[in-house]
C-alpha cells in the first residue's frame, strides 16, 4: 500500500513538473518573443512578467528591467510603454510614454508579432522532436474504417433512439473518406470534423454527407446527427474498426486445433466479415457449444479453417487466442503537425461564430482545462505531452493574432487604423475600447472556467446507470 501511494505521489508530482515546463513554458516563450524583439528595435522594457496581478517574487536586473512571477497564472505580460499602455491588466509604467521616442508602424508590428512567432517556432521545435520519437496512439484511430454501428444511442435525457448511422444505412467496413466534402485522415480527424459540421436541411435537422468507400463503389451518405452528452456533440454512432491480429495461439485451444497461427488476421465469422473484437466475443458467446467457419487473413490470402464445438465447461468467449495489443507509434512531419492544429484552431473559431454550428463558447478550454489535459497527458506519456503542448502554441499564437483590443492583434490593428489616418487614435477613446474588452474578457474567462470546472466534476462523477439498451458512450 504505501509503495502505491509513493508511485502515486511521484507521478503526481512528475506530472506538475510537466505542466509547468510546457503550459508554464509556452506562456513564457510568448512573452520572450515580445521581449527579445522589443529589445533587439530599441523599445523600452520596463516589466516581465508571467501571470497577472501582484507579484509573488520580483527582482530588477542590471538591464533595468523588473522580472516577476505574479498570482494570477492567465497568461503573461512585456510592459512597453511606447508600444501599449494598459493599467488595469499591466499596472503603471515607471515612465511617461510622452517622454519617450515614438516608434516606427514597422518597429510596433514586428514586436507584436513576435509573440506568436516565437510560440510557432516552439510548436515546431517541438513538432520535430515528435516527428523522430513517434507520437503514441491506439491503432484504431489510425483508420477511418467503421467497426461497429451502433443500433441505438442515448441522448442526453437518457432516452434511447435509433441511431443515425444505422437508420443512414452505414455498414461495418465502410471507409469514410470525406464529410461535408472535407476528407478525413483518421478517426480523431473524422470526429473533429463532424463535431465542427454546420450544415442543416431545409426542415431545420442537422445534416452531414459521408463520403465512403464500400468494397469497391464510392457512395455519398446523408447522415443527420444527434447531440449526444453532458456536452451536447454531434453523434452518429459508429466506432473504428480493430485490426484482430493473432498474438499467440493457447496448445490445445479451439483455435490451435483450427489451425490459426500467430500473425492471422480475423478477416470472417461464419462467412460475415468482422471487423471489431466486441463483434467477435458476442459471436462466440452465441456459437457457445456449436462448431463455425473462421476465416483469416495469411500472408495477403484468406484462408478458411473450421473452429469445433467448445466443451461446455469453457468460457463462452475463450477461443485460446491473444491479440496483439492495439498501440501503435505515428511519424507525423512537423508542417502535417503544424497544419492539422491549425486548421483545426480555425474550424473551431469558424464553427463558434456560425449559428447553425452545435459549437458554443463553453465548448473551448481556459487554464483550468488546459492543466487538466496536460495533467491526463502527463499521466499517459511525455510525447503526449509534446504533442498538447504544440496544439497549445499554435492556438495561442492563434488567439494572440485575432484584431480584439487587448490582444497583440488588437494592438495590431489600433497601430494599423493610425497609420492608415496620419496621426495616432485619441488615447481616451483607446483605455475606454480597451476597458470595456477587458470586461467582456474577464467575463468570457469566468464563463470559460465555470464550464472547465464543470467538465471536471462530471469526469469524477461514478456514471448513472445505464438506461435500458443505451449505446456504449464512445461513439462518435
Amino acid at each position: 500500500m504505501s509503495s502505491f501511494m509513493a508511485n502515486s505521489v511521484a507521478w503526481d508530482v512528475w506530472s506538475i513538473f510537466l505542466i509547468v515546463l510546457f503550459f508554464g513554458g509556452s506562456i513564457f516563450v510568448h512573452e520572450l518573443g515580445h521581449f527579445l524583439a522589443a529589445r533587439r528595435r530599441g523599445v523600452r522594457v520596463e516589466r516581465f512578467s508571467i501571470g497577472f496581478g501582484p507579484a509573488i517574487v520580483s527582482r530588477r536586473g542590471r538591464d533595468g528591467v523588473e522580472y516577476r512571477l505574479s498570482w494570477l497564472p492567465l497568461g503573461g505580460y512585456v510592459l512597453l510603454p511606447q508600444l501599449a499602455e494598459m493599467p488595469m491588466i499591466e499596472g503603471e509604467a515607471g515612465t511617461d510614454a510622452a517622454h519617450l521616442p515614438p516608434l516606427s508602424y514597422g518597429t510596433k508590428m514586428l514586436v507584436l508579432a513576435a509573440g506568436a512567432a516565437f510560440n510557432v517556432l516552439f510548436a515546431f521545435l517541438l513538432a520535430c522532436i515528435v516527428w523522430r520519437a513517434g507520437l503514441p496512439t491506439s491503432a484504431d484511430f489510425d483508420t477511418t474504417r467503421i467497426g461497429i454501428v451502433l443500433p441505438t444511442i442515448t441522448l442526453p435525457d437518457r432516452t434511447p433512439v435509433p441511431s443515425p448511422a444505422s437508420e443512414a444505412g452505414l455498414q461495418p467496413g465502410d471507409v469514410v473518406r470525406a464529410i461535408d466534402g472535407r476528407r478525413v485522415a483518421d478517426w480523431p480527424d473524422l470526429q473533429q470534423t463532424l463535431f465542427l459540421g454546420t450544415d442543416r436541411a431545409a426542415d431545420g435537422r442537422r445534416r452531414a454527407v459521408f463520403t465512403i468507400e464500400r468494397g469497391d463503389r464510392t457512395l455519398d451518405v446523408t447522415v443527420y446527427p444527434v447531440l449526444t452528452g453532458d456536452e451536447r456533440m454531434r453523434t452518429v454512432g459508429i466506432v473504428p474498426a480493430q485490426d484482430l491480429v493473432v498474438a499467440a495461439v493457447a496448445a490445445g485451444s479451439p483455435a490451435a486445433g483450427a489451425g490459426v497461427a500467430p500473425g492471422d488476421r480475423i478477416a470472417a465469422l461464419d462467412g460475415a466479415p468482422v471487423f471489431h473484437f466486441t463483434v467477435l466475443a458476442d459471436f462466440l458467446r452465441r456459437q457457445a457449444g456449436q462448431p463455425f467457419a473462421l476465416t483469416v487473413r495469411r500472408g495477403g490470402r484468406l484462408l478458411p479453417l473450421r473452429v469445433p464445438a467448445r466443451p461446455p465447461t469453457a468460457e463462452a468467449a475463450d477461443l485460446g487466442l491473444t491479440f496483439q495489443p492495439s498501440f501503435k507509434l505515428l511519424y507525423p512531419d512537423p508542417f502535417t503537425q503544424l497544419g492539422d492544429d491549425a486548421r483545426q484552431a480555425f474550424g473551431l473559431l469558424a464553427a463558434i461564430i456560425n449559428r447553425r454550428s452545435d459549437v458554443s463558447v463553453a465548448d473551448l478550454s481556459g487554464p483550468v482545462g488546459i492543466v487538466s489535459a496536460f495533467y491526463a497527458a502527463a499521466q499517459s506519456d511525455v510525447r503526449v505531452v509534446l504533442w498538447l503542448t504544440i496544439v497549445v502554441n499554435i492556438s495561442l499564437a492563434i488567439l494572440n493574432l485575432l484584431p480584439i483590443p487587448l490582444f497583440d492583434g488588437g494592438h495590431m490593428l489600433f497601430a494599423t487604423i493610425a497609420r492608415l489616418r496620419g496621426r495616432s487614435l485619441p488615447p481616451e477613446f483607446v483605455m475606454t475600447v480597451q476597458s470595456v474588452f477587458f470586461v467582456l474578457i474577464i467575463s468570457l474567462f469566468a464563463y470559460v472556467t465555470f464550464h472547465d470546472v464543470r467538465r471536471n466534476f462530471r469526469r469524477a462523477e461514478p456514471a448513472p446507470p445505464p438506461a435500458p439498451r443505451a449505446a456504449p458512450a464512445p461513439a462518435p
